[in-house]
């Protein structure tokens, strides 16, 4: 009895396994194949990380030159007309078209191709045909002295305090009359342009 169970028993479970309604466990087809992962590093995350460059050895050892330090950019200062008032004004412009009359006429003696006139507060001054008239006079409104060349054209002259700051006040500074566009003096356009010094003393052209 006991070998007739045995043997019925292993030809269930023989059949069993031969069975084609077996259940088998797949993996649904949806997911797909599961992609085998490896890691890799980039060019660029290897290149940085790995590889040391030239450029980031230079500086180590003691023989290579550190980096010549550049130098500071100076920033221009920018000039502009001095605060004054009409009377203020005047005595200034007045005070340099005196003294710029003493030497243009000074210079007329001692040329004959000089014409100077001065009346209302505008000097004309007559270098020959060759040359031509320059025109120097005031212009209260705009607190301008104003000048008019043969050869440059016309150019407008502010009051400008001339100092080692900007807020130089007008007791402790210079003032200078100056074309802002570039700088440039009234003295600096009879020197370039004629050869004439304003800023020597009253009295040289008769030495």
């Amino acid at each position: 009895m006991v070998r007739l169970s045995l043997t019925r028993v292993a030809g269930v479970v023989r059949r069993g396994l031969q069975s084609p309604r077996a259940v088998r466990f797949t993996s649904p087809a949806i997911f797909g194949p599961v992609p085998s992962f490896q890691p890799r590093l980039s060019a660029s995350v290897s290149a940085s990380k790995f590889i040391s460059s030239s450029a980031d050895r230079k500086g180590i050892t003691p023989d290579d030159k550190p980096p010549t330090p550049r130098e500071p950019v100076a920033i221009p200062v920018v000039k502009t007309p001095a605060e004054i008032s009409d009377s203020e004004y005047h005595a200034v412009a007045d005070e340099f078209m005196e003294r710029l009359l003493n030497h243009l006429e000074e210079l007329e003696d001692a040329r004959d191709d000089v014409d100077v006139e001065y009346s209302a507060g505008v000097l004309n001054i007559r270098f020959g045909p060759d040359i031509g008239t320059y025109v120097v006079n005031k212009q209260p409104p705009n607190k301008q002295i104003w000048l008019s060349s043969p050869k440059s054209g016309p150019k407008r002259y502010d009051y400008v305090l001339l100092g080692d700051g900007q807020n130089d006040k007008q007791e402790t500074a210079c003032g200078e009359w100056l074309y802002l566009r570039d700088n440039s003096t009234i003295a600096q356009i009879f020197e370039d342009e004629l050869g004439i010094d304003l800023k020597m003393p009253i009295g040289h052209y008769g030495e």
